[in-house]
């Protein structure tokens, strides 16, 4: 898994990116004429955009690209409000390698007015035609259907839920306790049942008692 944003120069004759045979990469959708702005820079002039089942990949004019694997993009949505941003365009987070680390900052994408595109958050894509926008949305988000992101899985498994160590600390090892406890909001009729006809008996004991005190109150005077 690559993070972040990388340059992108494997461009066949034809001007195509060449795909990754050995991961099974395919070419998802082609969007010409559509410009690129990495961060708060200025779009770079229109390239042509290949969504592929791993990439997005961006190739401009004299086969200068970026690309980015669809594990590294964090959210991607529709941008048409003019305040946002001036064009209607496909708005992207990229994760990066130092995404973690808090003092990291968009402008740090730049060195002596050169970006550095590794450390590129956000990026826009905007086509020429922006009534293509919700076709690109739905191949983006079909893409990114297909690069799920592993550390959400290993989350997922980590989590409270699944782990042992809660319940061992909830019931310090006396599991044989509520071995035959059910479940909030789950009882069983049966329990209700027995619960109630034991009531009974022991409410009929205590009427007995009472009445055997009685009779001996009597039996004294």
């Amino acid at each position: 898994m690559v993070l972040g944003l990388y340059p992108f120069a494997d461009v066949a004759a034809d001007g195509a990116p060449r795909l990754d045979a050995t991961a099974e990469e395919e070419l998802v959708r082609v969007e010409r004429a559509a410009a690129l702005a990495l961060g708060p820079r200025a779009p770079e002039p229109p390239g042509t955009l290949f969504l592929t089942t791993r990439r997005v990949i961006w190739i401009g004019e004299g086969g200068k690209g970026y690309a980015v694997d669809f594990i590294a993009v964090s959210l991607h949505a529709v941008s048409r409000d003019p305040e946002a941003y001036p064009s209607p365009c496909i708005y992207t987070q990229i994760e990066t390698e130092a995404g973690s680390d808090e003092e990291s900052d968009e402008s740090d994408s730049e060195i002596n007015g050169e970006i550095e595109v590794s450390k590129v958050t956000e990026m826009r894509i905007i086509p020429s035609d922006p009534g293509q926008l919700d076709g690109l949305f739905e191949a983006f988000s079909l893409c990114a259907e297909l690069n799920p992101d592993p550390n959400a899985e290993s989350d997922e498994e980590n989590g409270w839920v699944h782990g042992d160590e809660g319940d061992e600390d909830m019931t310090d090892g006396s599991d044989a306790e509520f071995s035959d406890v059910n479940p909030i909001g789950q009882t069983d009729d049966r329990d209700i049942t027995h619960a109630v006809v034991e009531l009974q008996i022991n409410d009929q004991r205590f009427q007995d008692a009472e009445e055997a005190d009685e009779e001996s109150n009597r039996n004294w005077h």
